[in-house]
Order: structure tokens, then C-alpha cells, then sequence
């Protein structure tokens, strides 16, 4: 009798996988490709089918800015430990100079200031939001550009075999860490790619950012970032990384979806603030399209759309919270003044939107 022979799908994730995927495109936006990557390494990782004696998965992300590489990073965490700030960050412009790498391991004994320089990148904090479900750590280098040579060389090792050197000579283990590299490079090359295709100029604040990005476009993106990086570092280096991820500039609609999420954000503060007397509010379509304006740029991505919100919105929200002009149950309704080029705030209390056929429509 011939044996039974049954097609697998070699695509198909494990439910852990596909939930952390899920969670993941609930929190950042148009960047799929990247989102692919950490959950394969993540599959992996969960089936203990990473590499011995390396770390789970390195990934250098490139990209312009304000396109989401740090926020991916936050949003790792805070999907599989419940913390955006279980992430062990360091800035690299901090390590521009060979000797400021003591402030990573520490001063090494008969050193000056050996027993006052504590190492931040000790086992200690390597594991302090490791849960007994998930042994697992989470290590950002961002603008690594920025950094020494030193600093380079240093990750070499971890990168390598997954292990650390203390100025004491105690050694850190990142066999259970996701170890992320962000970086600018190519940054210009990529603008450079973009405008001829977008036909206006970067003063046009109502058209900067309507791009759609084809295949063509992205492989020609993805291509100049990535020659850029190895224009940067030696071969050695990023031979030792697991995956390189160049993250696309941000088109409108992309800009949209991440301003919702923004707004939902600031829902949630509103009901922690107010608790019981808690309202609730809507920002109407051309008070979305000030927001965008004044928070993104076709440089700079969705970088300063937070300072924006917090500008035009959150502050003058909390005052009229302060000033007890708004009760519990009440719509708060946020418009815009193209003059003034400023928000609008308008209060539905609770029983005059049960006479308006308007607002059960928003409320809804």
C-alpha cells in the first residue's frame, strides 16, 4: 500500500505567531515587511528553533525618519510583555567617542571611577521584564550611525556569540535577546527617489504626503538603503545580521490611520484623568487634516505628529477639563478654524445629544 502523502503549508503561523502579528498591525501602520520579519523570527524563536549560542534574531532597520523604527520596536514589547518600555535603549549619539563605551560595561577595576560606573547593559537589566511565560529581552541601539567604531566592534561580539564582556569581567548573556539596530542611512537617497514622483514642492503642505509607493519604487528604496549601510560598515558587520528592513515613507492615508490611533491614545488619558467623570470626544476631518499639517512633513514622517496633538489638543483640552467645562456623559466635538488655523471646541452635553440625530451618529 503507497504511504499517504499530505501538502503542509510551510506559510502557516502558530497561534502565538498570528496573535502577535495581529497586535502588531493594530499598533503601527504601512510598514508590513518589517512586521513580517520579527513575527517569523518570533516563530522560530517560540518552536526553539533559533541558532545556538546567537541572539534570537538582529535586525537593522533603515528608513527615513519619523517612518516608525523605534515605534516598531516599543510596539514588540508592549504586544508580548504588556510594556512599550521594556526595552533596553540606547542612544548612540551618547557613544561618539571610543572611551564613553565605559559607560556601557563599566570602568574595568584600577580604573578611576570603577566602582561608580555602573554597566547599563548588565544581565540585571538584560532580564528585569522577563516574565515566566517568556523568557525574553528586547535591546534597541538606535541611530547606530552615530556611534564609534568602539561601540561597533562591541556589538560584533554579541551579535557573534551572543555574549558580552563587563569591564569586571563578568559576562552578559543575550542568547534570549531581540537585538535592534535603527538608522537614517539613506535617508536622502530615499527623498531623492520620492519627490520627482510626488510633483510638488516640500513647501506644499496640502500634497506632501499623497504618495503611494509601487513595487518598482519600493525595491529602488529598499536598494538604496541598503547600499547605503554597507557604504557605512564593514562587511563583517552586517554579516552578522539576521535580517535588514527599510521602512517606507509614510503616504496619507498611512498618516491617517497613525493619527487615529494618536487620538485613541488620547481617549484612554481622558478616561484614566477624569475617571468617573469621564466625556468623550470627536475630531472632525478638516480638524484631522490641520493636525496632519502641522504634525508631518514629507523629511520627517509622522515625527512630530505627538508634539502636535499635544500642542493643538491635549493642552487646551486640559484646561477646559480644569476649568470644569465639561461634565461626565458629555460629547466634546473638535472642529477646525481654517482662518484662525486653529481647533474648535464645541460641548454636546448628555441630554442634548439625545435630541440630536447628529450626535448618536458620531456617538455610535
Amino acid at each position: 500500500m503507497e504511504p499517504l502523502k499530505m501538502l503542509l503549508d510551510p506559510l502557516r503561523m502558530g497561534r502565538d505567531a498570528e496573535s502577535l502579528l495581529v497586535n502588531l498591525r493594530e499598533r503601527i501602520v504601512g510598514q508590513d515587511e518589517a512586521l513580517r520579519q520579527i513575527v517569523n523570527v518570533y516563530q522560530t524563536f517560540r518552536c526553539g528553533m533559533s541558532s545556538p549560542g546567537r541572539p534570537i534574531g538582529s535586525f537593522l532597520f533603515l528608513g527615513p525618519t519619523g517612518s516608525g523604527k523605534t515605534r516598531t520596536v516599543e510596539a514588540v514589547a508592549e504586544s508580548l510583555v504588556g510594556d512599550s518600555r521594556a526595552v533596553v535603549k540606547i542612544d548612540c549619539a551618547e557613544f561618539q567617542h571610543s572611551h564613553e563605551i565605559a559607560k556601557l560595561i563599566g570602568s574595568p577595576p584600577g580604573y578611576l571611577g570603577h566602582r561608580e560606573t555602573h554597566p547599563r547593559l548588565s544581565q540585571e537589566t538584560l532580564n528585569q521584564f522577563q516574565t515566566e511565560d517568556l523568557k525574553l529581552s528586547f535591546v534597541l541601539f538606535d541611530e547606530i550611525e552615530k556611534a564609534s567604531d568602539a561601540l561597533w566592534n562591541l556589538l560584533l561580539g554579541i551579535l557573534d556569540k551572543a555574549s558580552l564582556t563587563l569591564g569586571d569581567n563578568r559576562k552578559v548573556d543575550f542568547s534570549r535577546a531581540l537585538i535592534f539596530l535603527t538608522s537614517n542611512l539613506g535617508a536622502t537617497e530615499m527623498n531623492a527617489i520620492i519627490r520627482p514622483r510626488l510633483g510638488f514642492g516640500l513647501g506644499e503642505a496640502e500634497q506632501r504626503v499623497a504618495q503611494v509607493l509601487d513595487g518598482s519604487t519600493a525595491g529602488k528604496l529598499t536598494r538604496a538603503g541598503e547600499e547605503a549601510a554597507r557604504r557605512k560598515f564593514s562587511a563583517e558587520f552586517m554579516n552578522r545580521l539576521d535580517k535588514v528592513v527599510v521602512f517606507n515613507p509614510l503616504g496619507e492615508s498611512q498618516l491617517r490611520q497613525i493619527l487615529a490611533l494618536e487620538l485613541q491614545l488620547v481617549q484612554e488619558r481622558v478616561s484614566r484623568a477624569t475617571g468617573t467623570s469621564s466625556f468623550t470626544f470627536t475630531v472632525d476631518d478638516e480638524a484631522q487634516s490641520l493636525l496632519l499639517e502641522q504634525g508631518t512633513d514629507l523629511r520627517y514622517g509622522a515625527r512630530f505628529l505627538k508634539r502636535a496633538i499635544e500642542r493643538l489638543l491635549v493642552q487646551p483640552m486640559s484646561n477646559i477639563i480644569a476649568s470644569g467645562q465639561v461634565q461626565a456623559g458629555d460629547l466634546l466635538r473638535v472642529d477646525c478654524d481654517r482662518q484662525l488655523r486653529s481647533l474648535v471646541f464645541l460641548k454636546q452635553s448628555k441630554a442634548s445629544q439625545a435630541e440630536s440625530p447628529v450626535a448618536k451618529s458620531v456617538a455610535a
